[in-house]
């Protein structure tokens, strides 16, 4: 009888095409199942918390997996896992879960953060985070994204390719937090459209540089129009921070 396996992940997105798995390109989920297909000599199949857009990051993504391989019999898994991933992707913890659980189905909200760079010139170190030069004000910003928070159609923010008819999330959180030259934007929904929070931060960035009062967001919001909204901006700076159940 299979066991069901709950798996916490941390990964750098800028060499993959998304974490869902793709046809002849490289993803989170395509290496994952490699690299425990190699070790329990099955057929494995995870299943994602959600899926990150092309470039993005994560901090603390959940998946869940069953098989036959008794993990805990192999006191080195969780290490020999890590050794046979690339480097910029690591199992953070393995644990065994109710059959009942599913990383998807079961998550209850997910916060994300969006980190810019508020200055001048370039770091060295700005590996994963949005270089914008000119001042932010994150009281005009936290000021937009109050109108976000509640129950909404998120349609203007979300991708006109998108093939997928969901368009109503629940937000509970959407803040600016500075710390120093860096802008820190947090969200916290039960769920995102495709390509939702960047295009929110190129809304934000949008009302900043043409000195829009911060209502034009709930304007915008209102009109159900992608074209009203800002360009989607850079995965570099966007980080799944938690999945919560």
């Amino acid at each position: 009888m299979s066991t069901r396996y709950k798996i916490e992940i941390e990964y750098v997105g800028t060499n993959y095409f998304g974490s869902q798995k793709q046809v002849k390109v490289d993803t989170i989920q395509s290496k994952l199942e490699e690299a425990l297909c190699t070790l329990t000599k099955q057929n494995i199949k995870i299943i994602l918390s959600g899926r990150t857009d092309k470039g993005v990051h994560a901090a603390f993504q959940v998946a869940h997996f069953d098989c036959d391989y008794n993990i805990y019999n192999n006191g080195k898994f969780l290490h020999s896992l890590n050794g046979i991933l690339p480097d910029d992707i690591c199992v953070k913890n393995i644990e065994e879960v109710s059959k009942e659980f599913h990383a998807q189905k079961s998550a209850k909200k997910r916060h994300y953060c969006y980190t810019i760079a508020n200055r001048k010139v370039r770091s060295v170190f700005d590996r994963h985070v949005l270089l914008y030069p000119k001042p932010l004000d994150e009281n005009r910003i936290n000021q937009a994204l109050s109108y976000l928070i509640g129950c909404h159609d998120f349609s203007a923010f979300k991708a006109s390719n998108s093939q997928n008819p969901a368009k109503v999330c629940n937000m509970y959180e959407a803040k600016c937090i500075r710390e120093g030259e860096f802008l820190k934007i947090h969200f916290v929904a039960d769920r995102f459209l495709y390509k939702m929070v960047r295009t929110i931060i190129g809304t934000i960035l949008m009302i900043e540089k043409n000195s829009f009062n911060p209502s034009k967001m709930k304007e915008i919001l209102d009109s159900k129009v992608r074209k009203n909204a800002g360009m989607t901006i850079s995965p570099d700076g966007l980080v799944l921070v938690e999945v919560i159940y």
